[in-house]
């Protein structure tokens, strides 16, 4: 089954928060199929803002360096992910950027990977792997 990475379970990986094995794992078993794990724009740029606002430039720009080595296909927004985003932001109570890793999910029939209560939302409509 295809997997998604959402915003907090990328950056659980980063900074070795708890659950990071399972990315890990994850990243390893993948880079030995030659999969990938699919995270949108939307959800790569949160954590670029996140990294700025914490870390500075210079700490952002090398995690996204970082980042491209990483089994981890980036998916470009088009409407279709857009509409089933605006879809659960305006009946869930989900960030914007949560909305994006959920489409994606649920687009894909992928299991979403996260530790992000927000999804909780979610649960019946799309697959989750909890961190």
């Amino acid at each position: 089954m295809q997997k998604v990475l959402d915003t907090h379970a990328l950056m659980v990986y980063l900074e070795k928060e708890p659950g990071y094995e399972k990315i890990r794992d994850l990243f390893s078993n993948l880079a030995e199929s030659d999969k990938k794990v699919l995270m949108t724009t939307v959800n790569w740029g949160e954590v670029y803002y996140i990294t700025l606002r914490e870390k500075g430039t210079a700490e952002a720009e090398q995690i996204m360096k970082i980042i491209d080595t990483f089994p981890i296909e980036i998916i470009e927004v088009d409407r279709i992910i857009a509409k089933q985003a605006a879809v659960y932001k305006s009946a869930k109570k989900m960030s914007y950027a949560d909305c994006f890793s959920a489409a994606i999910a649920k687009l894909k029939k992928a299991e979403l990977i996260t530790g992000d209560k927000e999804f909780k939302s979610v649960e019946n409509e799309i697959k989750i792997l909890w961190l």
